[in-house]
């Protein structure tokens, strides 16, 4: 009986270590704060723990999202609020291509530039 008590300690010991230092990883140039396995860390991957990424004021991964790991005993209102657009304000700021295809049709794609044209039919 005294040994499983002990096993139980440790192992809480454990886990709430491991809660309390989730480990985050940064880029060398980059604003945000990514999971081990993110394809933004192809070229630099520097580890930090999630609440010194906070107080640096760094914000998750829109990608990887690494706030979903975080365990719900942890506040998240301590946590930086990462925006989440929404499908209205999404028709707000993309908009279908003005540009003309070779064929003389409306190109199809979608874009968010300011000037209404996608990427093949903005002008410089």
């Amino acid at each position: 009986m005294k040994l499983i008590k002990v096993f139980l300690f440790v192992c809480s010991i454990i886990f709430t270590a491991n809660v309390s230092s989730q480990t985050v990883y940064t880029t060398k140039s980059g604003e945000k704060f990514h999971k081990s396995t993110c394809g933004y860390l192809k070229y630099s991957k520097k580890e930090i723990t999630l609440e010194k990424a906070l107080e640096l004021n760094y914000s998750a991964c829109s990608v990887c999202k690494p706030l979903s790991e975080v365990s719900t005993s942890q506040n998240p209102s301590n946590f930086k609020s990462t925006t989440k657009t929404t499908s209205k304000d999404a028709a707000k700021s993309s908009v279908q291509c003005s540009g003309k295809t070779k064929a003389g049709a409306r190109c199809k794609r979608i874009t968010k530039d300011s000037s209404g044209r996608c990427y093949q039919h903005w002008v410089r």
